[in-house]
């Protein structure tokens, strides 16, 4: 399991060409109660009838990160969905970052 280094309290590091354009990749840190409850199995449902890529995975200290590529608009509502919290367990905070695609994510794995 690889660990990802924290991240200030609802930071935002929108580069506006990475998310705007017609694809994307969302890496969203997700904190609450997300581990042992379902949670990376919901994101890894919604991702894939979304059409997207990627994984959801389990941090040493109770966040999960996801990571996804596909269509911006895709991303977005992925994004919205962790966001407003109707998911299992409970979203505390989701932090996120947009890049541009990098082309190497396949299928839709949780770890």
């Amino acid at each position: 399991m690889r660990d990802v280094p924290a991240r200030p309290a609802g930071q935002d590091d929108h580069n506006p060409s990475a998310g705007s354009g017609p694809h994307a990749r969302l890496t969203a840190w997700v904190s609450g109660s997300v581990q042992g409850v379902g949670f990376r199995a919901y994101v890894r449902s919604r991702g894939r009838r979304l059409g997207l890529v990627g994984s959801a995975t389990n941090l040493t200290d109770g966040r999960v990160v996801v990571v996804v590529e596909g269509p911006t608009a895709a991303c977005r509502t992925l994004l919205e969905m962790l966001q407003v919290g109707h998911t299992p367990g409970r979203t505390a905070e989701v932090t996120f970052s947009w890049s541009p695609p990098r082309g190497d994510l396949t299928g839709f794995v949780r770890r």
